[in-house]
Parts: structure tokens; C-alpha cells; sequence
């Protein structure tokens, strides 16, 4: 989530602004809560000990993680050798607890890439246990569980695997119906297919709802374009800024592009609608009017906000009326939503995989999954049998929609770089700040980009 600091802010500012958010949860499996995998034995204790164990679940202090605690009592009534525990660390403070609880001897049994770092990070530091026997051995089946086999292809490495999706966050389109209604406008499609839903319509579309005004309250911009991560975002153009093999190497590139024409022209266009068709906000336009951690659409001063689906949390409370629609075509064919699909892993140093191992079946069935949702506040889940739920939760949008835009955003998503590129956090970071005179003016991409890629190159080398 991994995943990220979106996430944090858009609760954050939800959390001041209505003092409600009760945020996102997930995803279904196919079979009741403590029931074993087709060709398992049930031994009664779920992992073939006697002995009483404990299991540590890591996870972010967010209502939409720790959800999962009220889920506890039912999986050892179920499973009565086991017990669960919570870990729970602050976003920023998720990978280094994390690595402080490894180095001490302390390693959690289950986690998922909550923090700024990502799967391929934790791959390559040698965190994670293989699951590929353990799975073999419990008779798991995706498929039991309603897990598309591609998502289950994310997090696999020369044929072994080392994680197995719980939620699927996608990139979607939220709009403000109130605004659109005032310009006079016709409501954006969720049909992905529909090609005359492009960029450059939705540039058009923003100018019309922008109101640029010495008085900040009457202030209001038309689009605010945030897709994926900083470096991921030239791939919505069809720029690759990352080397083909990078996504068979364990997220380590042999060539960067970052100072390619391709790339610079693919930001230049983000940037532009900030500088040029002057229908975005900048970033201390939106502080100032949401705060330092806030999103300026639920604020009411955006027409069309493009991020993650955990955007959706709250919704149901929102001040103004929402919709949700496709992303618009970028011109990359293949690629117009990024996906943020969460696994839950078990650390290579877990003293009990096999008990671990239960309870990520059991949060993985359909009847908890579609538990979670209400639980959590809606996170959306992989498994496609509870998915109908998640369909349904938010009020005053069509459930069509909401099942259009997020099977568009699947058949044309791409997993997010900062799940699959090596030394991620340290990437991302470096990225915040050298973009930031960008982003207020004070460079040209002509002038960041070069130092970019040099120190993309020297972070990959270290």
C-alpha cells in the first residue's frame, strides 16, 4: 500500500475534516472460515501441532489494517492451537520497526508490504520464506479462494512463489458531480472501452470547471492527476522509464531511461497541466487548502481526482455528490491503471509458517473476506466472489460503475513499481526531492532528469 503515503494523507485529512473514516478491507475466499484446502486433512489443529502457539500479524496503527483484530476470536475458535497477535507500527515508522523486530530476534510470522518499501525490497534482502512447498503441501488452490491466477503471478520469482494477494487496490477516476452539474457537463464513462475518453477530453473538460481566483475559497481546479507512483507515471504515456528485464530480475534493472526524450516529454505533459493549461493545483495550493496532509477533492475544490481506490474510503460521507469513472486513454495501449495489490507474506526467520500459513487461509475466505469490507471501510479484495460486495458498499454510486471501472482498471493495470523495483524506498525518496523545484517552478525537467537518472543508477549499483 502498499502502500503509501496517499493513503495516510487522504485519511488523515478525511479523519480532521468529517471526524468519521472508517477506511478500506477485503477480499473473499472460497470456502467458510476454518474449513482446510480440498486434499488437506483436517486435523483439528490447523497445522499439525498439539502444542499452542502464538503468531505475530504486522501491519500500519490505520483502522483500515487493524480491522483484522476483530477477526481474531472466530480464527482461533476455529483453530484453538493458535493464537494471533497484532504488531502495529505508524506508516513512517512500518519498514524500520519491521527491521528492528528482525534484527532482534523478534521477526513477525505475517506481513505485507505496508510501508514505503515494496515485495521486490524485500525479496532482495532475503526477508521473505517461499512459499512454493508450503502451498504444495496445504493442497492451496488460488482458485479455492477466487484469486485470479495473474495476481497470483506478482509476486512469484523463477517459478517460486513468496506472497499471496489479500486486497487489490486499482487506479480510478473519482469525480464531483455537484461541479460537473454546474458547467453544464455530461458525467465521465467507467467504460475503459470507450476511446473517446482521452486525456486530452479531460483537459478540455477541466478548463470548464477551473476558477482561478484571488480569493482562495472561490479557487477551484478542474483535475488533479496523481497516477502511481513519481517514477511509474511516464508508463501511462507509454514511455518506459525501467528496463524490460527488470520484472524477471527480482525488480533489479539493467538500464534506467529517466533522461530518455520519451520520458521527459511524458512528464512534461503532467507538469503542463499545472504550468500551462493551468487546470491542476500545485502542491502548496492544496496544503493551503487542505492542509499539510490533506486531499483538496475532498475538500470540494477538485473536479476529477485520478489515484488509488482507497480514495473511495469515506465516500459514503462526502459533503457533494461522487462518481467514479476510467482512467482516460494516455497512449499506452496496454497500460492505463496502476494496481496495488497487497500479499500477505511469512518472513524467512517465522518460527511457525505452518500456523501463519492457516491464518492467511482463513482471512482469505469469502465469508471473511466480505466481513472485512464492513470491518475496514471498504478495502477492496482480490477474490472475485466477494468483490460483488465491495460492488455495493459505497452509497450513491452505481454498483455497475463501480464493477465497470474496476475491471477496466484490471484488464489495463500494471502492478506498481514501488511493489517490484529493488531499494524502493530509497528511490522514492530520492524522486520526492529532486521533483519538488519542479513542481514549484523553480527547474525545468530539462535541467532534474539527468540528475535523476544518475542517481537512480547509483542507488540500483549500491
Amino acid at each position: 500500500m502498499k502502500r503509501n503515503s496517499t493513503r495516510k494523507s487522504f485519511a488523515l485529512l478525511l479523519a480532521a475534516s468529517m471526524a468519521l473514516m472508517v477506511m478500506l478491507s477485503g477480499c473473499g475466499g472460497g470456502k467458510s472460515a476454518g474449513n482446510v484446502a480440498p486434499g488437506n486433512k483436517n486435523t483439528g489443529d490447523s497445522g499439525g501441532s498439539e502444542k499452542q502457539v502464538t503468531i505475530t500479524h504486522y501491519t500500519i496503527d490505520s483502522e483500515d489494517r487493524t480491522f483484522i483484530e476483530k477477526l481474531i476470536p472466530d480464527f482461533e475458535k476455529e483453530h484453538p492451537n493458535i493464537k494471533v497477535k497484532v504488531e502495529k507500527a505508524p506508516y513512517e515508522q512500518f519498514d524500520s520497526k519491521l527491521q528492528t523486530l528482525i534484527a532482534g530476534g523478534k521477526s513477525p510470522d505475517v506481513t505485507s508490504h505496508y510501508g514505503y518499501g515494496g515485495f521486490a525490497e524485500y525479496y532482495n534482502k532475503d526477508m521473505l520464506l517461499d512459499l512454493t512447498d508450503l502451498i504444495a503441501e496445504e493442497g492451496f488452490k488460488a482458485g479455492d479462494y477466487h484469486i485470479p491466477d495473474n495476481l497470483m503471478k506478482i509476486y512469484t520469482v523463477n517459478n517460486r512463489t513468496y506472497g499471496i494477494p489479500v486486497n487489490m487496490y486499482v487506479t480510478l477516476m473519482l469525480y464531483n458531480k455537484d461541479m460537473f452539474d454546474a458547467a453544464k457537463l455530461s458525467y465521465p464513462p467507467s467504460d475503459y472501452e470507450d476511446k473517446s475518453w482521452t486525456f486530452e477530453k479531460m483537459v478540455e473538460e477541466a478548463k470548464k470547471m477551473t476558477l482561478v481566483s484571488d480569493d482562495i475559497a472561490k479557487t477551484q481546479y478542474g483535475v488533479d492527476f496523481t497516477w502511481a507512483e513519481r517514477d511509474m507515471r511516464p508508463l501511462y504515456f507509454g514511455a518506459e522509464p525501467y528496463s524490460e528485464d527488470t520484472w524477471t530480475n527480482g525488480g533489479v534493472p539493467s538500464e534506467t531511461h529517466f533522461d530518455s526524450p520519451e520520458v521527459i516529454a511524458a512528464y512534461q505533459k503532467l507538469f503542463d497541466l499545472i504550468f500551462k493549461d493551468k487546470v491542476s493545483p500545485n502542491s502548496e495550493w492544496s496544503k493551503s487548502v487542505a492542509g499539510q496532509n490533506g486531499d483538496p477533492f475532498v475538500a470540494g475544490k477538485i473536479g476529477m481526482s485520478i489515484g488509488g481506490s482507497w480514495n473511495l474510503a469515506g465516500a459514503n460521507d462526502f459533503p457533494f455528490n461522487i462518481g467514479v469513472a476510467a482512467v482516460p486513454w494516455g497512449g499506452n495501449d496496454k497500460v492505463r491503471s496502476t494496481l496495488f495489490v497487497d500479499p500477505l507474506m511469512i518472513l524467512k526467520d517465522s518460527k511457525h509458517p505452518k500456523e501463519a500459513f492457516e491464518w492467511i487461509k482463513f482471512l482469505l475466505t469469502t465469508e471473511v473476506q466480505e466481513k472485512s469490507i464492513e470491518l475496514s471501510g471498504g478495502n477492496p479484495p482480490v477474490n472475485t466472489e466477494a468483490a460483488e460486495a465491495y460492488y455495493k458498499h459505497f452509497d450513491g454510486i452505481d454498483p455497475a460503475d463501480v464493477k465497470k471501472v474496476y475491471e477496466g482498471a484490471v484488464k489495463y493495470g500494471y502492478e506498481s513499481y514501488n511493489h517490484l523495483i529493488t531499494k524502493y524506498s530509497q528511490i522514492n525518496d530520492m524522486f520526492i526531492n529532486e521533483l519538488q523545484p519542479v513542481e514549484t517552478g523553480h527547474k525545468t525537467l530539462e535541467e532534474v532528469m539527468p540528475v535523476i537518472q544518475k542517481k537512480v543508477t547509483e542507488i540500483i549499483k549500491r
